[in-house]
């Protein structure tokens, strides 16, 4: 059988169908009115359904279901009308001819949601009499028993005119004024004076008016269109920010559809502008692509306000977390891969908003163009903004002319550098053509000006920092810094520049987490973080993040660090593990953006890790040893350990305002501690203490059962400092006490002991003499010299003036160094490095010349020295990153020692074929190096060495000789 037709399916027969209802209903006697209200309540009933079954089985979508149900409203309003004067008040109907009721705002233009505000005009004449306000306060009454809502005025023609003279409200409102019932003659008259009124007007004012009222509404309700939970009506790129659009371009063009402002046109030269052809008002303002996307737009937000009203059965516009996958099902989204249906519903809203954004960027500029006429360029812009190819007008920057961003894309972000550099804001019509042409932003991916320029922006200009009390620190807390990388982030995000330049950021655009933890986007989320960075280093958040406020002051690696802030979470919504996916992203994308190799890595190691800390510290026991020491194994450096705390504080700041407190503060305040503590070869001062005195106690036991006398016990007591006596175990020391008795015995200027130890698969070599400087050097070549791996090692300078080293060897297959020949060859070794007889310089270039195979160079460690001076008062840090070799802690210790420096302390590991060894070191004269010319001597001298290892990685070897997880301290 076919389909039946609904009998409400065209609103004019709707309207005659509840005026049949109401005749049939009078018979001969007026209708009484509880018997109307029944009739018109039934009809208002099976009128707001039909809208929504249709709407609701796809047959109408957001837009089309809105004008649908004003139309038929239109029929309710009319009827009501024609009931009041022939019937209810059949009496006033002699006075019918001086009132007009006409639709205003939303209403007005032809669209109402299905729980929306009936905006109603009842127009009199400028003197009405008693009895037709009588007729209006009827139907009023009338309208709120049917349980519409109404929003009314009731005024004269005069009082329209004068009311809209004096509020931009009421003139917007009575914009798109449209007559339902009543006095045509006079709505005639009202608008033809309303149209003479707005012309003497004139644009400006109200153009003003609608930019600031918007402006505070966005405060009101949020600046970012990336808010989690978006009001869709008076949110950030909402349906607000579109009829807002739509007015100026109302009031100062007369078009009533977006689609009125595309036409073929002519582009200026320049800004992409486009010119508006005779006889089309507004006509090539938008092109055909602009004016599609804001119909599309216009109809989606309707959609889901559609959606939103018929869920809450109530005039609901915020898009709330219970809301969003009802919604989202109810528009078809379903799981896509392992991203669930809402996430992509929500993606799509965020599109969807941004692209309003960017419509406003485009259309607002062009209309104050086409109405206000280009703006006037000031003629005192100085010469260097004239030869870079820009002008100012009215103190923003915009090309000039002959300037063309689709000729030159460089231009664009040219544009930006000098707007930052300046302080200058960007003209609107340079927005305009930023986003008109922000396309061919793509030719300039690995260009190297391109590059530089978009770090800097990223990155912004290093923050100096000044002296302000609470309250001047609070409001700069808050206040965006003209400098700062966030806001040209902004810019670069919302003309989609950013995501031209590095293509997976487009990806994570309006990308969101259906959770109630983040409160924004994750583009919006990762700007933010990049936002709270930079008031980290502006000293502005030294109170909440004291420990990360003082690190960020000197740090080594700030490229790389706001770089990471900006990847860190890129390969969020792809499935897997984002941390994982984002740090191989970070690997070809930093060398696409000139990234060194040092600094590609180590953003693409904080981005594997910026989850570490703050899961460690709110997930894990921290009081436990083992949790400190996986902790340390992994972050494997004090430089690394400090990025990556800033970078957990950034990251989790800009989650949300809420995130942050104090007690999460002290949480990773006290993880960084220790960690840095254990990386340092050390623990806390309090804790330090008492485990010194009970590592004594133990060990003085031990030594007693093994028969040493008081006396000897006690001199050993006092020969070794705090970090000795926390680095092994009482048998170790007792051991130790009897070597070192025996030693000084027989007056051995030298004594090498070795022990393999099976169960551990490692010898134990340790090394008992006169400290000097380059011991360390010496004795590490000659293990490598001896073809065993150091695996571990401790280096402590007694109170005697003796070394005691120890180190953890295994041979090439990674077993215990234990053949009776190789042990007492390297005891000779040892004998000979220390006593000169064997150039070791030499020897070790013939080893690392045959120990590099093909295994060593598929890995590339690109060298690194990172030289800190704040990490200790008494002592200069020198962190060294590079390729494992043989023979590489001797060449590093070596060059150390050819600069002159006393190695106090240090801490040398090797995972796979990346060495990292931190050393405490002073000059000659027992102080920290504070000449900077001295420490780039340094760090030039260790860099050699690091490069002659990655250099070793061209010639084929056999398998390397490793070195791994060595502590050293003394």
């Amino acid at each position: 059988m076919p389909e039946r037709a609904d009998p409400l399916g065209d609103p004019d027969d709707a309207a005659r169908l509840l005026a049949a209802s109401l005749a049939r209903a009078a018979d001969a006697d007026p209708t009484p009115r509880e018997a109307a209200v029944g009739l018109f309540r039934r009809h208002l009933a099976r009128m707001q359904q039909s809208v929504r079954d249709d709407f609701e089985a796809h047959r109408v979508a957001g837009e089309a279901a809105a004008c649908r149900l004003s139309e038929l409203t239109d029929g309710v309003i009319r009827t009501l009308y024609d009931f009041t004067f022939s019937d209810a008040l059949v009496e006033l109907a002699p006075f019918a001819d001086g009132l007009a009721v006409a639709a205003t705002g939303g209403y007005g233009r032809g669209t109402l949601a299905p729980f929306s505000d009936i905006d109603l005009l009842f127009l009199t004449d400028d003197d009405p009499p008693p009895a037709l306000l009588g007729a209006v306060e009827f139907m009023l009454y009338f309208l709120w028993d049917l349980g519409l809502k109404v929003g009314h005025a009731t005024r004269s023609v005069r009082e329209c005119i004068d009311e809209a003279a004096d509020d931009t409200t009421v003139r917007t409102t009575l914009l798109d004024a449209r007559r339902i019932a009543g006095d045509e003659t006079l709505f005639a008259g009202f608008q033809a004076r309303y149209i003479v009124a707005c012309v003497e007007a004139g644009p400006a004012n109200f153009i003003a008016d609608k930019q600031r009222e918007r402006s505070v509404r966005h405060g009101r309700y949020g600046e970012s269109p990336f808010l989690v939970e978006p009001n869709i009506k008076e949110g950030r790129g909402g349906l607000r920010d579109m009829q807002t659009l739509y007015w100026l371009c109302r009031y100062t063009l007369g078009i009533r559809h977006f689609m009125e402002l595309a036409a073929p046109r002519d582009i200026s030269p320049g800004t992409g502008e486009a010119s508006r052809p005779s006889g089309l008002p507004g006509g090539g303002l938008l092109t055909d692509q602009e004016a599609n996307r804001a119909r599309r737009c216009w109809d989606f937000l309707w959609t889901v306000r559609f959606h939103l009203h018929y869920i809450a059965g109530r005039a609901e516009e915020r898009l709330t977390f219970d809301m969003q996958p009802v919604v989202g099902a109810r528009m078809g989204y379903t799981r896509h891969g392992r991203q669930v249906g809402v996430e992509r519903f929500m993606r799509h809203y965020f599109l969807n908003a941004r692209e309003v954004m960017r419509l406003t960027h485009v259309l607002e500029p062009a209309v104050l163009r086409a109405v206000l006429g280009p703006p006037a360029v000031a003629p005192e812009a100085d010469a260097d903004l004239l030869e870079a190819g820009f002008v100012l007008a009215d103190g923003q920057i915009l090309p000039g002319p002959g300037v063309s961003f689709e000729a030159q894309p460089i231009a664009m972000l040219r544009m930006l550098l000098l707007a930052r550099d300046r302080n200058l804001l960007i003209h609107p019509l340079a927005m305009h053509a930023l986003i008109r042409w922000e396309r061919r932003a793509a030719e300039l991916r690995g260009d190297a000006e391109a590059n530089r320029i978009l770090i800097s922006l990223v990155c912004g200009e290093r923050p100096v920092r000044r002296p302000m009390d609470e309250d001047a620190r609070r409001e700069a807390r808050h206040a965006e810094d003209p400098r700062s990388g966030a806001r040209w982030l902004h810019v670069l995000n919302e003309t989609g520049l950013l995501g031209r330049l590095i293509p997976p950021w487009s990806r994570i655009v309006g990308q969101m987490q259906f959770d109630t933890y983040h409160v924004f986007t994750v583009d919006e989320h990762t700007i933010e973080a990049v936002r709270i960075l930079g008031t980290l280093e502006a000293g502005l958040l030294a109170e909440e993040t004291p420990v990360a406020n003082d690190l960020v002051l000197d740090l080594q690696s700030r490229r790389a660090l706001y770089l990471a802030t900006l990847m860190h979470d890129i390969a969020k919504g792809r499935g897997g593990d984002h941390s994982e996916l984002g740090s191989e992203m970070a690997l070809e994308l930093c060398p696409m953006l000139g990234l060194s190799a040092e600094e590609t890595e180590t953003v693409s190691w904080l981005v594997l890790h910026h989850l570490l800390l703050s899961q460690t510290a709110f997930r894990r026991d921290i009081d436990d040893p083992k949790t400190i020491l996986d902790i340390a194994d992994t972050i494997q450096s004090p430089e690394r350990l400090r990025l990556l705390l800033i970078l957990t504080v950034v990251d989790m700041r800009a989650v949300s305002p809420k995130v942050w407190n104090n007690w999460k503060a002290t949480l990773l305040r006290e993880l960084y501690t220790r960690v840095a503590e254990v990386l340092a070869g050390g623990l806390a001062t309090a804790e330090r203490d008492v485990r010194v005195l009970r590592a004594k106690e133990a060990a003085a036991l031990v030594m007693a059962e093994d028969g040493l006398d008081r006396a000897d016990i006690d001199r050993f007591l006092d020969l070794g400092y705090g970090g000795y006596w926390l680095s092994f175990d009482p048998e170790t020391h007792a051991r130790h006490a009897r070597m070192i008795r025996d030693s000084e015995l027989r007056d051995a200027p030298l004594t090498v002991e070795t022990q393999p130890l099976p169960a551990r698969a490692v010898t134990e070599v340790t090394v008992y003499a006169p400290d000097h400087a380059g011991l360390f050097s010496r004795i590490a070549g000659a293990l490598a010299m001896a073809g065993a791996s150091i695996v571990d090692a401790r280096i402590h300078t007694m109170t005697n003036g003796m070394a005691l080293d120890t180190f953890w060897v295994q041979d090439a297959s990674d077993d215990t160094f234990d053949a009776p020949h190789r042990l007492a060859r390297l005891s000779v070794l040892v004998e000979q490095a220390l006593s000169g007889r064997i150039d070791l310089g030499d020897e070790i270039a013939k080893l690392s010349r045959t120990a590099l195979g093909r295994r060593m160079r598929a890995i590339h460690v690109p060298p690194r020295v990172v030289i800190d001076n704040r990490a200790s008062n008494t002592h200069t840090v020198i962190e060294v990153n590079g390729r494992d070799r043989p023979g590489l802690l001797h060449d590093v210790t070596g060059a150390m020692n050819r600069q002159g420096l006393q190695i106090a302390s240090a801490h040398i590991t090797t995972y796979g074929v990346r060495a990292v060894d931190v050393f405490y070191v002073k000059d000659v004269f027992g102080l920290k190096i504070g000449n900077e010319r001295k420490l780039d001597e340094i760090r030039e001298a260790l860099l050699l060495v690091l490069r002659q290892a990655e250099e070793a990685v061209v010639s084929p070897a056999p398998v390397p000789v490793r070195r791994r997880g060595a502590s050293v301290s003394g």
